[in-house]
C-alpha cells in the first residue's frame, strides 16, 4: 500500500484556510451578537414610546 504524501505548501495552504475558516466562524458570532444587541435595544426603545389615545379609542360611547 503507498501513502501519499502532502506538500509543505499543500500544509501550509490548509492551514491557512482553516485559519480563514475560524474568523469567519468568529466574524459570524460578533455580527450575530450585535443583531441580537440591537434588537433588544429597538425593543426597549418601543417599549418606552408614549401611548397616544386617539380619537376613536376615546369614545366612550
Amino acid at each position: 500500500m503507498t501513502w501519499v504524501g502532502i506538500s509543505r505548501q499543500g500544509l501550509g495552504m490548509i492551514a491557512v484556510l482553516v485559519a480563514l475558516l475560524w474568523a469567519c466562524v468568529v466574524g459570524e458570532r460578533v455580527i450575530v451578537s450585535r443583531a441580537n444587541r440591537e434588537v433588544l435595544r429597538a425593543l426597549r426603545d418601543v417599549r418606552r414610546l408614549p401611548v397616544v389615545e386617539t380619537a376613536a379609542s376615546s369614545r366612550t360611547e
